[in-house]
């Protein structure tokens, strides 16, 4: 154990100079304007967090196809792009840092939010349980249509065209997420993947998806401006896999070629094991990947620092605090108290929720002490 390194200790990430290793997590909130596209509110929300190590943005589809609720932003159109540099240029000016996280959803999704009312693409033709959030409410999953081999490149051609677009909004990096049962995800486990082409059955050809969309984008950025996002003992939207240990443990080690600036791990959470998930330990992942690793779920200040301080993880990633506590690393580095989050804002609206989280102040210290 390193007792000296702690969340608060400074971090090399690549070519990278973090002040702590504090991350902001990915964090859905559905609030970008008419065509996705984010404006004033979405800048101030990340400018009033980017004290973070690293911000990680909301996940952000990479193509009209990808989107799988209402008003999450998108990087695939030009105004896209300039929404998102009112975002980047706010965050640089206080002295932050901030990935983009690429994301497209596949099956998760809807007619009601695909254009012309299409079907949504996945690896293979396997409804999801459960119900898509449209902008008419809950409505269940359709059953997917199934990409033709030809067609795989060019959704592999959106990711690198998006990471473009993330470098000319003028993001410090990007994140593929390949997390949480969305179109990567689908492709990486047996249960969403039963393809009889060179994209399914062995897990080399799980992966082969994966591997195509990591080394599109890092034809755009510097291997080590670019992370991936695994969630391996998830089991949200519907995912399973019959052997994850060996799914992941060999995504894990295929991602070695590239060099890049980090594994993010969304580990097992309550409702996971609640769901029976097989828990991938997250030592599994880290005895396999050679670079950065950061991990994500639950954790406290106690909980990061010990993670760090055993070297099992090199950075942490909050996500339910960071959204009402936008000081959240003074907030840890004080022991102070955390605002409470408030649930029934965490999905739309306004600056309600949002923006208006108190910061903690010279007067709250001046009681405290």
């Amino acid at each position: 154990m390193s007792a000296d390194i702690n969340l608060f200790s400074p971090y090399q990430l690549g070519n990278l100079e973090l002040p702590n290793r504090i991350v902001m997590a990915p964090l859905t909130r559905n609030r970008a304007g008419e065509g996705n596209v984010p404006h004033q509110l979405n800048a101030t929300y990340y400018t009033q967090r980017a004290s973070a190590g690293l911000i990680i943005s909301e996940a952000t589809q990479v193509s009209p196809q990808g989107q799988g609720y209402p008003l999450t932003p998108g990087i695939h159109s030009p105004e896209q792009v300039e929404g998102w540099k009112l975002v980047t240029d706010a965050v640089h000016q206080q002295q932050g840092r901030i990935f983009l996280q690429l994301w497209h959803v596949g099956r998760i999704s809807h007619p009601d939010l695909q254009p012309d009312g299409a079907l949504p693409l996945a690896p293979s033709a396997i409804a999801a349980k459960g119900e898509a959030s449209t902008f008419e409410g809950p409505k269940p999953f359709v059953t997917p249509r199934a990409l033709e081999t030809s067609e795989i490149p060019q959704i592999v051609e959106k990711y690198r065209q998006a990471a473009a677009n993330a470098l000319a909004a003028g993001f410090d990096g990007v994140e593929i997420h390949a997390a949480n049962g969305y179109l990567i995800d689908q492709f990486l486990r047996d249960s969403t993947n039963q393809r009889t082409d060179k994209y399914g059955g062995s897990i080399e050809n799980r992966t082969r998806f994966l591997l195509e969309v990591t080394e599109a984008v890092t034809s755009v950025w510097d291997s080590q401006r670019v992370g991936v996002r695994f969630s391996p003992s998830g089991t949200f939207n519907d995912i399973r896999d019959s052997n994850p240990l060996e799914t992941f443990g060999y995504a894990a080690q295929a991602l070695n070629q590239f060099n890049l600036a980090y594994l993010h791990i969304f580990e097992a959470i309550d409702a996971d094991i609640r769901h029976g998930a097989v828990v991938v330990p997250t030592s599994h992942i880290r005895d396999r990947f050679t670079n950065t690793l950061i991990v994500n779920g639950g954790y406290t200040r106690e909980k990061g620092n010990a993670v760090i301080a055993n070297k099992a993880a090199d950075l942490v990633a909050f996500g339910t605090l960071f959204i009402s506590n936008p000081d959240l690393p003074r907030r840890l580095a004080l022991n102070a108290p955390l605002n409470e989050p408030n649930q029934a804002t965490f999905y739309g609206g306004d600056e309600k929720g949002y923006t208006d989280y108190p910061f903690w102040s010279a007067a709250n210290e001046a009681v405290a002490n």
